[in-house]
């Protein structure tokens, strides 16, 4: 089921143009990766969702019904700019934030306890946000974006001013906020991130939608047949024996096993390169060169950028 869906979306700030007829659909329970160079309309995008503004044509869907004023206590917003009260002490503050999303104060208080213990914070409470290391701050602010349980999840880089340790944390409470039913929408400009979190992509560049899919499905599209073996033997005879079916990209030798990588073009087969490498090596492994998503990111921005000078 599709939970949160964006028809045909457009949006204009005078002569420019932030979002040019673009269209999202998010499965329940899935995380989806909202990605794009900066600038590219991504943040409009989630202002809209958010109904910070009003797209000028197109609609937005949640749950099913047309996204109306009442909906946004269903969902969770981490802004990539965080804006937490410096002055003021951080359950006061955790609080006033759960409450303003819906909660009555008994149970925003059973909620922080919770999430507090969880982060083993509960002696923050009574300091203040200028206190915090910018890390610390973003464990509150965090916080503060899934204490109301919302439906839908948007992260803006979230791990923007985290440690590893932290960072891994926060990946966890992701993962598990999923597992328990949210739909995430996820924005960050780390491709590895990207594809140790989000289920399906869509890749917005200058204003419009130039990507769209699973993120297995994309990687798949965007692979090169380029096979890397690595292998005991002589690298001349292998050479020797290869046709013009296949290229060598790349050679590296040491003192336990070569590795070559081959491009192999559209008349090439993988049984023929194997039988070719194992008749004057041994082989030690054989696998086909799938491009991450940052390739994919590179590659799908420029050949857009090419085509539309």
């Amino acid at each position: 089921m599709e939970y949160f869906v964006a028809n045909n979306i457009h949006k204009e700030y005078g002569p420019t143009k932030a979002l040019d007829d673009v269209s999202i659909s998010v499965s329940e329970g899935s995380i989806f990766g909202l990605l794009g160079p900066n600038g590219a309309g991504k943040t409009t995008l989630i202002r809209i969702i958010n109904q910070i503004t009003a797209p000028d044509r197109g609609e937005v869907f949640l749950g099913g019904h047309r996204m109306k004023a009442s909906d946004v206590s269903k969902i969770g917003y981490l802004p990539e700019e965080r804006g937490l009260y410096k002055k003021m002490k951080i359950g006061e503050q955790a609080l006033y934030l759960a409450q303003l999303k819906g909660l009555s104060r008994r149970d925003a208080l059973r909620s922080l306890k919770y999430w507090f213990e969880k982060f083993d914070i509960v002696s923050w409470w009574d300091k203040k946000v200028e206190e915090l290391s910018k890390g610390m701050q973003q464990k509150v602010q965090f916080i503060a974006t899934v204490v109301h349980n919302p439906s839908l999840l948007i992260f803006d880089e979230p791990f923007s001013g985290f440690d590893p340790i932290n960072a891994n944390l926060i990946k966890h409470e992701i993962l598990e906020l999923k597992q328990k039913g949210a739909t995430i929408i996820f924005s960050t400009h780390n491709m590895g991130t990207v594809e140790d979190l989000c289920d399906h992509i869509a890749l917005i560049n200058k204003s419009r939608k130039i990507l769209d899919g699973l993120v297995y499905d994309v990687k798949e599209q965007y692979k090169s047949n380029i096979f890397e073996i690595s292998y005991r033997g002589d690298f001349q005879k292998i050479q020797a024996m290869l046709d013009s079916s296949f290229v060598i990209l790349e050679h590296k030798e040491n003192s336990r096993e070569n590795t070559i990588r081959v491009q192999q073009s559209q008349g090439g087969e993988n049984n023929e390169l194997l039988r070719i490498v194992t008749a004057t090596s041994e082989i030690v492994s054989f696998r086909e060169v799938i491009p991450s998503m940052n390739d994919v990111f590179i590659k799908a921005v420029e050949m857009y950028n090419g085509s539309n000078k």
